[in-house]
């Protein structure tokens, strides 16, 4: 059972605890990004678990008739075993989801996943989606020093782009260091993204110079563009920026919790604080 302290940032354990957060989140006209906890697995039975899961979801969200979609790790899907076990469990998941109108988003990991992940995202993008209506998406990091070059690649590919600034550690040889450089490749990146792609951009950050700056190339450039936040962080904001743009939420459920948790409760101190104050009863 999750503790009060965690169910601000994760919906529950199970499917319907993940879908009542959901139905309280579309009423206050809010979309969700539902995903499963759990990743790096190195055997094949919690990975074909987990890929049953997703696509028992997405039937769950049709049949609920809700507003969302769900997000999957590659390493959840077998990626760590091998390739050939990661493609064949995703295309699974993405061809159940589109069989309930359900968009699948696949998640980046560190940067030794990028060309796997990547290569996936096409080839299933290009095989769902026809320039309009698209089934798949994929994520970026700013702060990986090739991710201009991808970006240019994945302007064509018919499919939505997630920007994130990145949070994996990863060696300087691959990644920019400091983060005033990284705030610089984010905006840099939304200006091509804004002025080259047809649409589908998804903006993964809670800065508030990245949401304004996002909002800024939107009128300038008038492509539709989503914003993509994180449950249980600024939700008030969330909620404010839904009232005139589209608004998704990231909405982690499972029994895998824990690590997932403590990374939220310890990248900014304001969610440290609240993990405190709930602690302490105050």
């Amino acid at each position: 059972m999750i503790p009060p302290i965690a169910t601000r940032f994760v919906a529950g354990e199970s499917p319907a605890q993940a879908l009542d957060h959901v139905r309280q989140l579309n009423g206050q006209n809010v979309t969700a990004i539902v995903n499963l906890l759990g990743e790096h697995y190195e055997d094949r039975p919690p990975v074909r678990s987990d890929a049953a899961e997703y696509r028992a979801l997405a039937g769950d969200i049709a049949r609920s008739n809700l507003e969302a979609c769900i997000s999957v790790k590659p390493s959840q899907l077998g990626l760590d075993i091998s390739e050939d076990v990661f493609r064949e469990e995703l295309a699974a998941v993405v061809d159940a989801a589109a069989d309930h109108g359900v968009f699948v988003w696949i998640d980046m990991e560190d940067h030794t996943t990028t060309d796997t992940t990547l290569d996936a995202f096409e080839e299933l993008a290009s095989e769902y989606g026809d320039g309009e209506q698209y089934q798949v998406g994929v994520c970026v990091q700013a702060n990986l020093r090739r991710t201009r070059d991808d970006v240019e690649r994945l302007a064509d590919v018919p499919g939505k782009v997630r920007f994130v600034k990145g949070a994996y550690d990863e060696p300087a040889a691959v990644a920019y260091q400091d983060s005033d450089r990284v705030n610089r490749e984010y905006k840099a990146l939304l200006e091509y993204a804004f002025e080259q792609y047809d649409g589908g951009i998804g903006v993964g950050s809670h800065d508030p110079a990245m949401i304004d700056h996002a909002i800024e190339l939107h009128d300038e450039y008038g492509t539709d563009f989503e914003f993509q936040l994180l449950m249980g962080v600024r939700e008030s904001a969330q909620f404010d920026l839904a009232e005139e743009y589209p608004v998704y939420q990231y909405v982690p459920y499972g029994d895998r919790w824990k690590s997932y948790f403590y990374r939220r409760i310890t990248e900014r101190k304001a969610n440290l604080w609240f993990a405190l104050r709930a602690i302490v009863g105050r």
